[in-house]
Protein backbone atom coordinates (compact mmCIF):
# COMPACT_ATOMS: atom_id res chain seq x y z
CA UNK A 1 0.00 0.00 0.00
CA UNK A 2 3.20 2.69 0.75
CA UNK A 3 3.92 1.74 -2.38
CA UNK A 4 0.77 2.54 -4.40
CA UNK A 5 0.55 6.03 -2.27
CA UNK A 6 4.40 6.72 -2.91
CA UNK A 7 4.24 5.85 -7.21
CA UNK A 8 0.73 8.02 -6.72
CA UNK A 9 2.44 10.88 -5.17
CA UNK A 10 5.22 10.66 -7.32
CA UNK A 11 2.83 11.13 -10.79
CA UNK A 12 0.36 14.07 -8.78
CA UNK A 13 4.16 15.80 -8.65
CA UNK A 14 5.61 15.35 -11.43
CA UNK A 15 2.29 16.85 -12.98
CA UNK A 16 2.24 19.71 -10.86
CA UNK A 17 6.09 20.64 -11.78
CA UNK A 18 5.46 19.96 -15.86
CA UNK A 19 6.78 23.63 -16.06
CA UNK A 20 8.71 25.36 -14.29
CA UNK A 21 10.17 29.01 -13.84
CA UNK A 22 13.70 29.36 -13.98
CA UNK A 23 15.13 32.67 -12.61
CA UNK A 24 18.49 34.35 -13.28
CA UNK A 25 19.10 36.85 -10.58
CA UNK A 26 20.70 40.24 -11.96
CA UNK A 27 19.86 44.07 -11.67
CA UNK A 28 17.50 45.46 -13.75
CA UNK A 29 14.77 43.36 -15.76
CA UNK A 30 14.36 39.88 -15.29
CA UNK A 31 15.23 37.05 -17.36
CA UNK A 32 12.67 34.15 -17.05
CA UNK A 33 12.78 31.15 -18.94
CA UNK A 34 10.51 28.37 -18.72
CA UNK A 35 11.39 24.77 -19.07
CA UNK A 36 9.58 21.67 -18.95
CA UNK A 37 10.66 19.14 -16.14
CA UNK A 38 13.29 17.39 -16.70
CA UNK A 39 14.44 19.09 -20.17
CA UNK A 40 17.64 18.56 -20.77
CA UNK A 41 20.23 21.20 -22.77
CA UNK A 42 19.76 20.77 -26.59
CA UNK A 43 23.50 18.88 -28.30
CA UNK A 44 24.60 21.55 -30.32
CA UNK A 45 28.16 22.15 -32.52
CA UNK A 46 28.55 25.85 -33.10
CA UNK A 47 31.92 27.50 -34.67
CA UNK A 48 32.99 30.55 -33.62
CA UNK A 49 32.90 31.79 -36.62
CA UNK A 50 29.25 31.04 -36.71
CA UNK A 51 28.66 33.54 -34.08
CA UNK A 52 27.58 37.21 -33.97
CA UNK A 53 30.44 39.31 -33.21
CA UNK A 54 29.30 42.07 -30.92
CA UNK A 55 31.43 45.34 -30.95
CA UNK A 56 30.72 46.89 -27.32
CA UNK A 57 33.14 49.42 -27.71
CA UNK A 58 36.23 50.34 -30.20
CA UNK A 59 38.36 47.97 -28.03
CA UNK A 60 36.23 45.30 -27.42
CA UNK A 61 33.72 43.11 -29.04
CA UNK A 62 32.02 39.49 -27.48
CA UNK A 63 30.13 36.34 -29.00
CA UNK A 64 27.68 34.67 -26.95
CA UNK A 65 26.74 31.02 -26.65
CA UNK A 66 24.30 30.15 -24.34
CA UNK A 67 23.25 26.54 -22.88
CA UNK A 68 20.53 25.68 -20.42
CA UNK A 69 22.33 27.05 -17.31
CA UNK A 70 25.46 28.46 -18.42
CA UNK A 71 26.66 30.92 -21.18
CA UNK A 72 30.44 30.85 -22.61
CA UNK A 73 31.66 34.03 -24.12
CA UNK A 74 34.11 34.83 -26.10
CA UNK A 75 35.29 38.62 -25.86
CA UNK A 76 38.11 40.32 -27.72
CA UNK A 77 40.40 43.06 -25.80
CA UNK A 78 42.27 45.27 -27.38
CA UNK A 79 45.58 46.45 -25.41
CA UNK A 80 44.32 49.15 -22.92
CA UNK A 81 40.63 48.30 -23.11
CA UNK A 82 39.25 48.78 -19.78
CA UNK A 83 36.48 46.57 -18.39
CA UNK A 84 35.00 49.01 -15.34
CA UNK A 85 34.79 47.89 -11.87
CA UNK A 86 31.37 45.81 -11.69
CA UNK A 87 29.63 42.71 -9.73
CA UNK A 88 27.12 40.61 -11.15
CA UNK A 89 25.43 37.29 -9.86
CA UNK A 90 26.78 34.78 -11.91
CA UNK A 91 30.17 32.40 -10.90
CA UNK A 92 32.32 33.32 -13.96
CA UNK A 93 35.26 31.39 -15.23
CA UNK A 94 37.95 33.44 -17.13
CA UNK A 95 40.23 31.24 -19.42
CA UNK A 96 42.63 33.49 -21.13
CA UNK A 97 43.29 31.66 -24.28
CA UNK A 98 45.69 35.14 -26.14
CA UNK A 99 47.13 37.51 -24.47
CA UNK A 100 46.92 39.05 -21.07
CA UNK A 101 44.63 40.85 -18.00
CA UNK A 102 45.32 42.68 -15.50
CA UNK A 103 42.09 41.95 -12.68
CA UNK A 104 42.05 44.17 -9.39
CA UNK A 105 39.75 42.17 -6.97
CA UNK A 106 39.23 41.11 -3.86
CA UNK A 107 41.93 43.53 -2.45
CA UNK A 108 44.62 42.24 -5.23
CA UNK A 109 45.95 42.82 -8.17
CA UNK A 110 46.34 39.69 -10.20
CA UNK A 111 47.73 39.35 -14.17
CA UNK A 112 46.61 35.95 -16.31
CA UNK A 113 48.14 35.32 -18.86
CA UNK A 114 47.20 32.78 -21.73
CA UNK A 115 47.18 28.93 -20.59
CA UNK A 116 46.06 30.64 -17.50
CA UNK A 117 42.78 30.80 -15.73
CA UNK A 118 40.58 32.87 -12.86
CA UNK A 119 37.64 31.84 -11.07
CA UNK A 120 35.20 34.34 -9.83
CA UNK A 121 32.82 33.80 -7.16
CA UNK A 122 29.76 35.33 -7.50
CA UNK A 123 28.76 39.38 -6.69
CA UNK A 124 32.92 39.41 -5.97
CA UNK A 125 33.46 43.52 -7.92
CA UNK A 126 36.14 43.18 -10.26
CA UNK A 127 37.63 45.00 -12.69
CA UNK A 128 40.32 44.07 -15.84
CA UNK A 129 42.38 45.88 -18.00
CA UNK A 130 44.42 44.23 -21.44
CA UNK A 131 47.86 44.31 -20.85
CA UNK A 132 47.88 43.57 -25.01
CA UNK A 133 45.56 42.53 -27.37
CA UNK A 134 43.89 39.39 -25.67
CA UNK A 135 41.14 36.88 -26.58
CA UNK A 136 39.43 35.14 -23.56
CA UNK A 137 37.13 32.99 -23.06
CA UNK A 138 34.58 33.56 -19.83
CA UNK A 139 31.89 30.97 -18.76
CA UNK A 140 28.93 31.84 -16.55
CA UNK A 141 26.28 30.31 -14.98
CA UNK A 142 23.75 31.18 -14.96
CA UNK A 143 23.57 33.00 -17.88
CA UNK A 144 24.15 36.89 -17.66
CA UNK A 145 20.87 38.24 -17.66
CA UNK A 146 21.82 41.56 -18.49
CA UNK A 147 24.25 40.30 -21.48
CA UNK A 148 21.00 38.94 -23.26
CA UNK A 149 18.73 41.53 -22.54
CA UNK A 150 21.78 43.87 -24.01
CA UNK A 151 21.53 45.85 -20.17
CA UNK A 152 25.48 46.03 -19.70
CA UNK A 153 25.68 50.02 -20.51
CA UNK A 154 29.06 49.91 -18.61
CA UNK A 155 30.41 47.80 -21.31
CA UNK A 156 28.74 49.40 -24.33
CA UNK A 157 30.66 53.34 -26.15
CA UNK A 158 27.31 54.27 -27.90
CA UNK A 159 27.80 57.76 -29.52
CA UNK A 160 27.59 60.58 -27.33
CA UNK A 161 25.63 58.62 -24.71
CA UNK A 162 28.01 58.19 -22.18
CA UNK A 163 30.12 61.84 -22.63
CA UNK A 164 32.64 62.35 -19.65
CA UNK A 165 32.51 58.96 -18.29
CA UNK A 166 35.48 56.97 -19.35
CA UNK A 167 34.20 53.47 -20.12
CA UNK A 168 37.01 52.71 -22.09
CA UNK A 169 40.54 53.70 -22.91
CA UNK A 170 43.19 53.85 -25.61
CA UNK A 171 46.47 52.29 -25.21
Amino acid sequence: MAKGKKAGRKVANSKASAKKKVRVKAKGPRLVAHKAAGEQSKLKHIPWDSVELETMNPLLSRQLIVGGDVMVARVLLKKGCIVPLHSHYNEQVTYILEGALKFWIDGKEIVVNAGEVLTIPRNMPHKAEALVDTVDLDVFNPPRADWLNKNDEYLRADEGKHEGTQLWKQG
